[in-house]
């Protein structure tokens, strides 16, 4: 018994080694006290900074949090195997506990107040690791903004619609992105991308998306005469606009997938992360596009 009670320590010891994990509250609004997990590679030295994913989960604005299991991975995986600052943050979560949701009964407004809300709390959360980037030892040159879903929308449209959903932008200014990974998202308006902030995008998403539109069409397919049709902007529309502008990027289409390709592609992450290494880090131009079939 003995014997066998070292040999786990030694397992755990050597598991939980690979990063540090920190939690750092970087705003507090009314009832809400938004958190982040930091994670960061163990052998980091003093003298380093390192590029950054900052994440933002999914849960239609209704639920899910920072630590959830798959969230929590992704950060992990990008502290302990691709050296970089992970981050998995928080957000109000505006549509819990309404008798709307999310869906055709929440109105255009109520949608439209919470993107910019939650791309609001995503740069809060990014002027936060900037403005302590030496505590934190990031690469402020080397943010990749990321989310699935709900999050997806959130960094997309806090990266491509800065100027649409922030009014107080001198706030912000010190905050930039240098590439954005999106799990079936879209903008409420791509024609806001611009030669100026097209970025190094990683996009995936399938093209049967029933509830975040693949192309341009109605959010959740909402009819018009419904309170909640709104009309946005997919990933197949941002890639098109990335190309327009020489922009690298990698899409990964699934045929005949839904929703649930807003899940993260653990599978994918190495060539994910290659995809930054490339066009982030060694300023390449890539465009690739990949398509598969959904599996039966």
């Amino acid at each position: 018994m003995k014997r066998i009670l070292l040999i786990l320590f030694i397992a755990f010891t050597f598991g939980s080694s690979a990063q540090n994990m920190e939690t750092y509250i970087y705003s507090i609004k009314g009832t809400d006290t938004l958190k982040m997990d930091v994670f960061t590679p163990k052998n980091i030295k003093k003298s380093d900074t390192l590029p950054v994913l900052l994440w933002m989960h999914g849960g239609g604005f209704s639920g899910s949090h920072r630590a959830y299991p798959d969230d929590n991975k992704l950060v992990k995986y990008a502290a302990k195997e691709q050296n970089y600052i992970g981050v998995s943050i928080d957000y109000r979560l505006l549509r819990k506990g309404t008798t709307t949701g999310f869906g055709c009964d929440c109105t255009k407004d109520e949608k439209l107040e919470t993107f910019k809300q939650a791309a609001i709390d995503y740069m809060d959360a990014a002027k936060y690791m900037v403005e302590h980037a030496g505590k934190l030892q990031i690469d402020t040159t080397k943010i990749i903004a990321g989310g699935s879903s709900a999050g997806a929308e959130g960094i997309l449209n806090a990266v491509f619609m800065r100027e649409y959903f922030i009014t107080n932008k001198e706030t912000y200014k010190n905050v930039k992105f240098a590439g954005l990974f999106s799990c079936a998202g879209a903008v409420v308006d791509a024609s806001y991308i611009t030669e100026e902030n097209a970025i190094p995008s990683v996009l995936f998403h399938g093209n049967k998306d029933q509830l975040v539109p693949f192309g341009n069409a109605p959010h959740h397919y909402c009819e018009p005469t419904r309170d909640g049709y709104i009309m946005l902007d997919g990933s197949e529309v941002i890639a098109e606009k990335l190309e327009d502008f020489d922009t690298s990027y990698y899409f990964n289409i699934v045929r005949g997938g839904r929703h649930e390709i807003s899940r993260i592609p653990f599978e994918d992450l190495e060539k994910v992360f290659q995809f930054f290494e490339q066009t982030v880090i060694s300023d390449e131009v890539i465009q690739t596009k990949i398509i598969k079939t959904k599996q039966p």
